[in-house]
């Protein structure tokens, strides 16, 4: 949990000085930014409530954190308030919440180890791939696909259904299979579709 940590305490501080550097912005422009934050902040608790089995109270945590990865963005378009603070933290706040989340429900038996697998490589191989990028070629433009945001709201309600299931047992077993196999099909869609087209933009630049 102490990984988890460093991030939120690094988050908090670039927002501090994100709000120092861009002052002369209204302060209502800064919402989204602040609720960014809090998601990251939030996996703290979520993830040592989980391991700590207090479902009940995780679950209404979670339905919080994964509300405010719609509504940051929305206030952010709304309040014409798009920043590069906010393209950056945003994509690592889904990053670091799901990876903790599906590691913590993987070490209380909820899902198998596969899929948490599968999710940490998945984010491995964009965040990675990311700094190579950077590395190679100079800024990198944090602007997810469509196939990354359909992959990330799938895990999200796959988040919520799993700790749903643990304080209102409605669902079939096959039914929680069915949506641990969605989150395996897009995680692999939208893996292979970023090193497509960033692969391609690589071997372009080089090819200058």
């Amino acid at each position: 949990m102490t990984v988890v940590a460093r991030h939120a305490t690094l988050a908090a501080n670039l927002l501090s000085f994100n709000l120092e550097s861009e002052g002369r912005l209204n302060w209502t422009k800064q919402i989204p930014n602040a609720l960014t934050t809090l998601r990251l902040v939030l996996t703290v608790p979520i993830c040592i409530l989980i391991l700590e089995k207090d479902f009940s109270i995780v679950l209404w945590i979670a339905a919080i954190a994964g509300f405010t990865d719609w509504l940051d963005g929305w206030l952010a378009r709304r309040l014409d308030a798009m920043s590069r603070y906010g393209a950056v933290i945003d994509p690592v706040c889904d990053k670091v919440m799901l990876i903790g989340i599906f590691v913590s429900v993987w070490m209380v038996g909820l899902v198998p180890w596969w899929l948490a697998f599968i999710v940490v490589v998945r984010d491995f191989i964009i965040v990675s791939g990311a700094l190579v990028y950077h590395w190679l070629y100079g800024r990198y433009e944090m602007d997810p696909s469509i196939w990354g945001k359909l992959s990330t709201f799938v895990q999200i309600v796959a988040v919520l259904v799993i700790l749903g299931q643990q304080v209102y047992p409605v669902l079939p077993e096959q039914a929680l299979q069915a949506g641990w196999l969605i989150v395996v099909i897009m995680a692999f869609i939208s893996a292979g579709h970023y090193v497509y087209v960033w692969g391609g933009k690589a071997i372009q630049n080089k090819s200058v």
